[in-house]
């Protein structure tokens, strides 16, 4: 299994969602977060924002559904050809998955399952 986090524009962020929502991937997280990229923030006369409002979510999918939910984040969070700021995608694995209420570990079927 795969975590695919993505910090995305605030204002993409639900474009972001339907997307996943619509590729069968309903299950996100949501966190709020403030950062800066490459730019190191923006500038607006003499007045530097180095930390920006973004929008941080959290995917976990199976390994072969990883291209599928990265394109469908792509899709959505893009505003503009060599725009700056639209965000990032990082991909890391994920060793054990437990539901709280049960106490039971998932494996890939269970997870694969759950999202159909």
């Amino acid at each position: 299994m795969l975590m695919i986090r993505t910090i995305v524009r605030p204002e993409k962020v639900h474009d972001v969602m339907q997307g996943l929502l619509d590729a069968g991937y309903p299950a996100v997280t949501k966190i709020s977060v403030v950062g800066r990229g490459k730019q190191r923030g923006l500038r607006v006369g003499d007045v530097v924002y180095d930390e920006l409002p973004k929008e941080m979510l959290f995917v976990v999918v199976n390994d072969s559904d990883k291209d599928f939910v990265i394109r469908a984040i792509l899709d959505n969070a893009k505003t503009g050809e060599g725009k700056f700021g639209d965000g990032k995608i990082f991909v890391s694995a994920v060793e054990e998955v437990y539901t709280i209420s049960s106490g039971t570990k998932e494996s890939e079927s269970l997870l694969a399952a759950k999202e159909a």
